[in-house]
């Protein structure tokens, strides 16, 4: 082989797409997307490795590294070479490179990352580089009904209303509890300070996807101490979006719950000021209600330990199953 390295160029993408076939993974397909040319807004070095042939340079490999404006402390980094050309060191050198163009990020920062499915070849290049995991991911699928439906307060329909809410995706005290979970569950991988407005961008406004949202609220309280009667709604406990058909089960009577579409893709969290009890009862609870009569889809890091705690016995149990491989969220060395 004589190999050649060089920046990316219009058409790579398909020259290297006829070379390397359909993409070995899920994380794989998603990264090809980041393939592109070298830029500084956002800051992006890309890099293709041709094997020339009689005079002929075919891309065989490639490369990237770029910043990320969520979870900023880490720069994404992916690397992919032809089947036929691995173990010939194209893969460590191009890794090489990037972390040679990491070290001049105008961020400053240089620590890679990367996602990678365990037991295949990606994973394997990654440990073998000193990438690390740090965090492991599942898409779970959770089935209808598996979870007794909560009673709230005295078991009526008012003591219902009064905890169970639809709320507008565009609430501010949801988009700060969402806000505040988010980045406590992603302490392995600080987002930074996310504003009402980022928080609105990337999980709740209708390019985000969200449908709906529903929510779980404490017990009604009184403005004026006890004794008098409650009248204001009890603070937020729990949180669940929906990205695909709207939350089945939202309305009273089930409406537009299609138990033949696939699972609704959910988001579901707590209130971080709930004690470890209250923050799975909270979970819990809703997760009973919005998978009550339709399958829900939830991505579960190990790093959500409330709903770890609800949904990891519903695996057990066959109630739920992992939909697909696991995700791990490999990284340089603190």
């Amino acid at each position: 082989m004589a190999i050649a390295y060089r920046e990316w160029r219009e058409g790579d993408d398909l020259a290297l797409l006829e070379i390397w076939g359909g993409p070995e993974t899920v994380q794989a397909g998603q990264f090809r997307g980041t393939l592109a040319p070298s830029g500084n807004s956002p800051w992006r070095r890309c890099i293709v490795a041709e094997d020339v042939v009689d005079g002929v340079a075919i891309p065989v490999a490639a490369a990237v590294v770029h910043e990320a404006s969520l979870h900023p402390e880490r720069l994404w980094a992916y690397v992919e070479v032809a089947r036929d050309h691995r173990r010939a060191g194209l893969g460590s050198t191009l890794l090489t490179m990037l972390r040679h163009e990491a070290a001049q990020a105008p961020s400053g920062v240089s620590k890679l990352r990367c996602k990678v499915e365990p037991g295949t070849p990606g994973a394997a290049f990654a440990e073998a580089a000193g990438l690390a995991p740090i965090q492991r991911s599942r898409l779970v699928v959770v089935d209808p009904a598996p979870l007794k439906l909560p009673v709230f307060g005295d078991g009526s329909e008012s003591a219902a209303t009064d905890q169970v809410e639809d709320l507008a995706t565009g609430s501010v005290e949801l988009s700060d509890v969402v806000g505040r979970y988010y980045t406590a569950v992603h302490g392995w991988d600080s987002p930074g300070e996310l504003s009402v407005a980022a928080v609105q961008r990337l999980f709740l406004d209708e390019l985000s996807g969200a449908h709906g949202a529903i929510v779980l609220r404490a017990p009604k309280a009184s403005a004026f101490g006890h004794g008098i009667a409650a009248s204001r709604k009890g603070r937020l406990e729990g949180f669940a979006i929906s990205y695909a058909q709207g939350i089945p089960g939202a309305d009273a009577d089930g409406a537009g719950a299609d138990a033949s579409a696939g699972p609704t893709e959910v988001f579901l969290g707590h209130e971080l000021k709930l004690d470890t009890d209250q923050a799975r009862a909270a979970v819990r609870d809703l997760l009973a209600l919005i998978a009550y009569q339709h399958p829900v889809m939830l991505e579960l890091d190990d790093a959500m330990t409330a709903l770890r705690a609800v949904v990891e016995p519903l695996l057990e149990s066959g109630k739920a199953h992992v939909q697909g491989s696991e995700t791990l969220v490999v990284s340089d060395a603190a």
